[in-house]
């Protein structure tokens, strides 16, 4: 399933199955034709509705939170943390995502990440988020995407505790080389976690 996720940069993945999904699509360089795009909040390097409309087809479906709503023409779904929904066949369940000892993403804001099946695998996507007590309740993940870069989300030190907490088959480091962090964040993840949990560090496709 991991040759099926192309990694963007940031948050940016293309997911291929039975639906093309991407998450955050931000600095978008091929314009391509997704089924369902998935927003974490509204910052602008997680959502860029001019990136997004690289990506829109008559029938793409935006799901994504309440203060990202009425800014782009497309069909949209409207999400808070523990809403559970089915979108082009996809299950897709929205989840906590925030800070805890930063500001940047205020818990009340409401904004989320995503867990969402794909050819039978649960992914897990954090957005931008700290290491929550939330996290020890998501269960059966196949693939969780999880930021490692500090400043903004969590430290490489942190997201190896989350991933613990998570007990994902796979991990995969992401939210660094373009705006914070870099790739010795994503290796220090690896790191920590060998021989606990499968990390793989995604190349930026170009």
């Amino acid at each position: 399933m991991v040759e099926n996720i192309k990694w963007l940069g940031h948050d940016t993945f293309k997911i291929i199955g039975e639906k093309i999904i991407y998450t955050d699509p931000f600095q978008i360089k091929k314009p391509d034709k997704a089924d369902i795009l998935l927003i974490t909040h509204e910052h602008y390097d997680h959502f860029s509705p001019e990136d997004i409309k690289k990506l829109l087809a008559p029938h793409t479906v935006l799901v994504l939170p309440e203060d990202c709503s009425g800014k782009i023409k497309a069909k949209e779904v409207i999400v808070k943390p523990g809403d559970r929904i089915t979108v082009e066949g996809i299950e897709i369940e929205a989840v906590p995502s925030y800070n805890t000892n930063k500001k940047f993403h205020p818990k009340e804001k409401g904004w989320v990440g995503y867990i969402f099946k794909v050819m039978g695998k649960r992914i897990y996507i954090a957005g931008d988020t700290d290491y929550i007590p939330e996290m020890k309740t998501f269960k059966d993940i196949d693939i969780a995407l999880l930021p490692v870069s500090g400043t903004y989300v969590m430290t490489a030190e942190e997201a190896v505790q989350a991933a613990l907490d998570i007990n994902p088959k796979i991990a995969i480091p992401m939210h660094y080389g373009s705006i914070v962090g870099s790739e010795k964040d994503a290796q220090e993840f690896a790191k920590k976690l060998k021989g606990k949990i499968e990390v793989i560090i995604l190349k930026p496709e170009e």
